[in-house]
């Protein structure tokens, strides 16, 4: 049975503990879902434990082997 928002935000912790315990929730407004309360074990289940930006980065190819340098020649005068 979905949560009203009003009902939702009166027992925020009530909602906390039936996600983990019964799963997602779903919280309506105006008798539409707009959004679902889940666990953050369900959460990371659904995303695929997706890297975070860091660590993509970090696990990208080995760019050593490439010879890349910057022309000096180049620059652009700036008056300051």
């Amino acid at each position: 049975m979905p949560w009203q928002l009003q009902e939702a935000k009166q027992k925020f912790s009530q909602l906390v503990k039936q996600a983990i315990s019964e799963g997602p929730q779903a919280v309506t407004r105006h008798g539409e879902t707009v959004v679902v309360v889940m666990s953050a074990g369900d959460y990371r289940r659904l995303t695929g434990g997706k890297p975070d930006f860091t660590e993509f980065l970090l696990t990208g190819p080995d760019l050593s082997s490439l010879d890349i340098q910057r022309l000096g020649d180049h620059q652009r005068d700036i008056e300051l």
